[in-house]
């Protein structure tokens, strides 16, 4: 499955050495997708309003335990087509903001890494 390649740092389009806007491919297209599905709040994506998490209901001003958190990322990455396992390393957590990684096994096999 391919998809448009993130700048890591930023979480934006990246071009490649041509000059064109880069593509991910297998097997880290999973993981930035699994990635993406855990940045995704719910109701936000406009076609599918029933996809992503509830962070206004029960992450955001809750101080929701790490458990919860993890639990809550990884479901969201096994809405990725093709991934079908995910785990979520949480690395810090920081005045608002959360940071870590995810690790997703697609249907080949394959594991790859992407931070969120």
């Amino acid at each position: 499955m391919k998809t448009l390649l993130l700048d890591t740092q930023v979480w934006d389009l990246c071009k490649d050495a041509s000059g064109n806007i880069a593509v991910a491919r297998e097997p880290y297209s999973y993981a930035q997708d699994a990635a993406s599905a855990i940045k995704l709040f719910a109701g936000e994506l406009y076609y599918n309003t029933t996809k992503g998490i509830p962070y206004f209901e029960q992450i955001l001003g809750k101080f929701p335990s790490v458990a919860l958190m993890t639990a809550r990322f990884e479901g969201a990455a096994l809405t990725v087509p093709g991934v079908v396992s995910a785990k979520c390393y949480i690395s810090d957590i920081s005045g608002r903001k959360v940071t870590g990684q995810v690790q997703v096994t697609d249907k080949m096999g394959n594991t790859s890494v992407a931070g969120f």
